[in-house]
């Protein structure tokens, strides 16, 4: 089970993200297992985006964080976001391999958009 909460790793990772793209042109998230090196804790999660005016468009990134877990540098955190492909709409399989090759790294997990993404302060949670 992949957790996303708030302040979290993942869940600062998906914070800075929605302040840089358009949560709502999201349509795929897939996440890889974080890792841990002595005291910082690393992560990688490709994202995909459908724009344009007509939403012709896809759009696929890299986020990446860095979270300093223990030490003098507790609770340090950098996150960076990269496009690393774009193509028509119907071509996300392309992509996605042209990321993995890249990545060498062992398959994503997809997780769901609505999950990955924190809800704002002000909206209703569910359950």
């Amino acid at each position: 089970m992949i957790l996303n909460q708030p302040g979290s790793g993942w869940g600062r990772l998906a914070a800075r993200v929605a302040t840089e793209i358009p949560v709502t042109e999201v349509d795929a998230v897939w996440q890889f297992r974080a890792l841990r090196r002595d005291a910082t804790e690393f992560g990688t999660a490709v994202i995909s985006r459908v724009d344009g005016e007509r939403q012709e468009r896809r759009r696929i990134y890299t986020a990446r964080y860095l979270h300093v877990l223990k030490g003098r540098d507790r609770g340090k955190f950098d996150a960076w976001l990269e496009e690393v492909g774009s193509g028509p709409v119907e071509t996300l399989d392309d992509l996605l391999a042209g990321v993995r090759r890249r990545m060498e790294d062992e398959e994503p997990s997809p997780v769901a958009v609505k999950d990955w993404f924190p809800e704002p302060d002000d909206s209703p949670r569910e359950g």
